[in-house]
């Protein structure tokens, strides 16, 4: 009876086995090779050497690959080329303020016009063409002469007129004194006549005192018998 039970439970054993080797699953022949596979570099948007610094082109810009998009712009490889006077600020060109406008000038003083300088001019005229001898009336000749002195007088701003008489020797002192200054006084008298202001003319008479000629020789005595008028003003411009 026992090896009965023995058989019996040994049969059961190697129909157990049997059924658990059937639910197991069967292993493939060969095993999978596994391998780490690694991920495709990401595409660069700009040219690098070894050392994966960026490389630059001579205008300082980097060199861009057929990868590059402005969302990979890289701060100082995308900056715009600024020429001067512009200045790089905040990715953008800038001009630099215009300069400041100089002061206004207070305005120049006005340099005032030099004075005219005076200026004298004398003429002298033969007594015996302004009077007959011995006389203190003027001639047609000598009102000629005194109507193209008054003419010259016109482009001038007279100041002063003077008008002096002179003798030759013949006669007394006295007598060539009074006969100059009457001379003298008919030149200021026609002058006045043609417009020159009285208060500007004056006389006098130098009689035979101051000669310049030889009163010995007719020629030297008609010389001093003359009638010197001397104007002094200033030309007009």
């Amino acid at each position: 009876m026992k090896k009965l039970i023995s058989s019996i439970f040994a049969a059961s054993a190697v129909l157990a086995g049997t059924v658990a080797a059937q639910d197991k699953p069967t292993a493939p022949p060969f095993a999978p090779v596994t391998q780490d596979i690694q991920a495709p570099k990401p595409k660069s948007a700009y040219v690098q050497d070894q050392r994966g610094v960026i490389a630059r082109n001579p205008f300082g810009l980097c060199w861009r690959t057929g990868y590059w998009t402005p969302a990979d712009a890289v701060p100082g490889c995308d900056l715009p080329i600024c020429v001067e006077p512009e200045r790089l600020e905040n990715g953008k060109c800038v001009a630099p303020p215009p300069p400041a406008a100089p002061a206004p000038e207070a305005p120049a003083t006005p340099v005032p016009a030099p004075a005219p300088v005076p200026t004298s001019e004398k003429v002298s005229y033969n007594a015996d063409a302004f009077f007959d001898f011995d006389k203190a009336v003027l001639k047609p000749e000598g009102k000629q002469a005194l109507d193209d002195l008054a003419a010259k007088l016109g482009g001038i701003n007279t100041e002063v007129v003077i008008a002096v008489g002179h003798t030759d020797s013949v006669g007394t002192d006295a007598y060539n004194d009074k006969l100059s200054v009457r001379r003298a006084e008919s030149v200021k008298a026609y002058l006045l006549s043609k417009g020159v202001e009285s208060n500007r003319v004056y006389t006098e008479g130098k009689g035979e005192r101051q000669p310049i000629a030889d009163n010995k020789t007719a020629e030297g005595r008609a010389k001093n018998r003359r009638v010197e008028i001397e104007v002094v003003g200033t030309r007009n411009k």
